[in-house]
């Protein structure tokens, strides 16, 4: 698995890093900033760890140097690629560890983060395994790669333990100077045992030899010199006798900082043995807090392992610190705080409570929520996409149902624009605006874009309509409208019920082409997603989400999900849609995949209709595994060669709606206004479960079997349940729960 990678994060900063040495990683201060950059001037954008990796492409790299012999190889594989005896690759949830041998040298390389501060907490160890003495060189490798055009230079400094390099980021207006200045325009890596030897400057480093055989390498000691207007490195050199199985430990400190105090005191805070044991077991302390509120057993044991420990870690980080940007676009920020209702409430709470002050004057939503004072909507934030609005009562139907929390709707928000209202009333204005934002035929506009970033040439005159907007406005509605009811508007609901059985109506007229529904209407009237193209036939969100706005009826969705099976399904899931186009369609412009996010909608409206084989089929082979040419082959776009090959992208709306589907379609363990509901989707294959569910301060540990029953039966101490539903519980206490399901 040679793209094997994993990602650790605190709230200022995250590092996403290959099994082969190559990282990504960024920081706040409060846009996203580098400390260690490519070999060129980087263009500023989002976060993108799937790119291809390249020889220089950023990376922490150790290399061993037999002294006697000249060889050569590097941990953890990358610059040299020798072919080593061993090799080990593994992601916690708090730290990322390496080992690696060869030539009888053990190389074992850990890397943690601190819980506060912007910083990588490198340790190595060195083991001789041969049974003689050996003398080697250690050179850990960390590039700081092109900083700057305007200046950079590196040097090493020996009162403060380590390579320092300075740059000035780049400006061309005068007030951006004002702006950048208090930026940490330099970069360290700091040194516990202080070096034999060091090199700043990279060209020198390199030499002829290149990375794989650096000319530096050959020579007793490194040079230690600097660099100036040149690209700046950081490596040191150790050299040392090990005698038979003696062991030599390191540790670093790699980040960026304002100033040399800044940089002082992090060497202080930080490095040293026990420093290191102590925010290690902070950080771990920080990654418990966001543990799921489920806990199976079930005849999948890496499925268990995965929704256990991992699934939840990534909602977690999804929530916790919104993808590490100032300005997450409305439905990624909405989705992902969607997830942190089954970890911490109250976070989805405070989300929906922002997002609302940003609400525009017309009751739209705005394409991004800003998070810091001063930060501007960057990137796709800039194009016009018009379902924002939509993911309002979604994130507030699962925050309700986990928390009964509905004296959320009388709260007061005041905008940005001087407006105030309720949450009630400002829900009530965006369904409002989705209703107004339609055009003769009553279908939704799309304008450069729906969920579907890339679809921006469908309806850029102002004409073009989307299919899978049309049927979401209607889901929106229904959603809504549950609310209202509950709250005894029942005038209200009426009237966005009408509203949605409108629009599905229109969806109907005009989407429906007789076994699935279409993706859209361009601005030149052409519908797409129809029988008749011979590319982009059959799209799956329209499907999906026709489900679940009720716009599909029961002989439609007979039909649709055929012809989702035939035409859209894979052994690594569900594609997007299909077939794919083999060129660009301008009036279009998006090609197919298997996309996760689009794949667990189609999951969650078939656990909504109990097509619980479907729905748990395609559920598991979104995750790779459990046999090992599963592991080795995932990707993602459908070409016979690379199918199923993960992009290694782990910002992604789809994890909230992943644990979603565990929790209330397999598991079926759902709140609402009483209490607990519980209805599980088990496959067919399953014979029983075991759950634990935290939910609203209680612990249920619930027992679920198949049995020769007709519906689905709970009972606590020996008495049956009446609608297989809990309601009297207190936080603090645990209850056992039996349920017997149909086989």
């Amino acid at each position: 698995m040679p793209k094997a990678a994993g990602f650790l994060w605190n709230q200022k900063m995250m590092i996403q890093v290959t099994c082969r040495g190559y990282a990504t990683a960024q920081f706040m201060q409060p846009e996203p900033a580098k400390y260690v950059h490519a070999p060129n001037l980087e263009m500023k954008t989002f976060m993108q760890p799937e790119q291809n990796y390249y020889t220089h492409h950023p990376g922490r790299f150790v290399y061993i140097k037999d002294e006697e012999t000249g060889q050569l190889f590097s941990a953890p594989y990358e610059p040299v690629r020798a072919p080593v005896d061993r090799f080990a690759f593994s992601v916690g949830k708090s730290d990322i560890k390496w080992t690696v041998e060869y030539l009888s040298i053990r190389v074992e390389m850990t890397l943690a983060l601190p819980t506060q501060d912007v910083a990588e907490l490198w340790s190595i160890r060195v083991t001789n395994l041969s049974k003689r003495s050996r003398k080697i060189s250690i050179y850990p490798y960390f590039p700081f790669g092109y900083m700057s055009w305007m200046n950079q230079e590196a040097e090493y400094r020996k009162d403060l333990g380590g390579i320092v390099a300075n740059s000035i980021t780049p400006y061309q207006k005068s007030s951006d100077y004002f702006k950048n200045k208090l930026l940490k325009d330099k970069s360290y890596f700091l040194c516990e045992t202080l070096p034999n030897s060091w090199e700043a400057n990279q060209q020198a480093f390199e030499g002829e030899g290149g990375l794989h055989n650096p000319s530096a390498l050959l020579e007793p000691g490194l040079a230690g010199g600097d660099a100036r207007y040149e690209t700046p490195t950081a490596i040191v050199q150790y050299r040392v006798e090990l005698e038979a199985g003696e062991q030599q430990e390191y540790r670093f400190l790699l980040g960026p900082a304002l100033d040399d105090a800044e940089i002082r005191k992090m060497r202080i805070k930080y490095l040293s043995k026990e420093r290191f044991a102590q925010a290690a077991r902070e950080n771990a302390s920080y990654i418990r807090k966001g543990r799921g509120c489920l806990h199976i057993q079930t005849p999948d044991k890496d499925l268990d392992n995965f929704v256990n420990n991992w699934l939840p870690r990534q909602v977690y980080y999804h929530g916790d610190v919104n993808r590490l940007t100032t300005d997450p676009q409305t439905r990624n920020y909405l989705q992902d705080n969607m997830g942190m209702s089954f970890l911490k409430p109250y976070v989805t709470r405070s989300a929906l409570m922002k997002s609302l002050a940003q609400q525009e004057p017309t009751g739209a939503m705005p394409d991004g929520i800003i998070l810091v004072e001063g930060a501007e909507l960057k990137f796709i934030n800039q194009v016009p996409h018009t379902d924002h609005c939509v993911w309002l009562p979604i994130a507030l139907e699962v925050y309700l149902a986990e928390t009964a929390d509905y004296g959320l709707l009388e709260e007061r928000v005041c905008s940005s624009n001087g407006d105030e209202y309720t949450v009630f009333e400002r829900l009530s204005r965006a369904m409002n605006w989705l209703l107004s934002e339609r055009d003769q035929r009553g279908l939704s506009y799309i304008a450069q874009g729906d969920w579907c970033d890339p679809m921006n040439m469908v309806g850029y005159k102002g004409k073009g309509v989307s299919g899978w907007l049309t049927v979401a406005t209607a889901y929106a509605l229904n959603l809504w409208a549950d609310v209202c009811e509950h709250q005894g508007e029942l005038r209200v609901a009426k009237f966005y019920r009408a509203g949605a059985k409108e629009v599905n109506m229109a969806a109907n007229e005009y989407f429906w082409d007789g076994d699935w529904f279409a993706r859209g209407i361009t601005d030149d009237n052409v519908t797409f997603g129809v029988k008749n193209d011979r590319e982009g036939r059959i799209w799956l969100n329209p499907q999906a989400w026709s489900i679940l706005s009720g716009a599909a009826n029961a002989k439609q969705r007979a039909k649709m999900l055929v012809q989702v099976d035939e035409q859209l399904s894979s052994p690594y899931g569900v594609a997007m849609f299909g077939p794919p186009y083999s060129g660009m369609r301008e009036d279009i412009g998006r090609n197919a995949s298997i996309y996760n996010h689009a794949a667990i909608f189609y999951i969650y409206s078939l656990y909504k209709i109990g097509e619980k084989d479907r729905a748990y089929k395609l559920l598991r082979q979104m995750l790779p595994g459990p046999d090992e040419k599963d592991y080795i082959q995932r990707g993602q776009l459908p070409y016979p060669r690379t199918a199923g090959r993960s992009s290694q992208l782990f910002n992604t709306g789809t994890v909230s709606w992943v644990y979603r589907c565990f929790i209330e379609g397999l598991c079926g363990l759902r709140g609402d206004a009483e209490g607990l509901t519980i209805h599980p989707q088990l496959p067919s294959e399953w014979k029983g479960i075991k759950v634990i569910r935290e939910f609203r301060g209680s612990t249920f540990i619930v027992d679920i079997k198949k049995a020769d029953v007709r519906e689905v039966k709970v009972s606590q101490n020996g008495k049956e349940l009446p609608g297989a539903r809990i309601t009297r519980f207190q936080p603090g206490k645990e209850y056992e729960v039996f349920v017997l399901v149909p086989e």
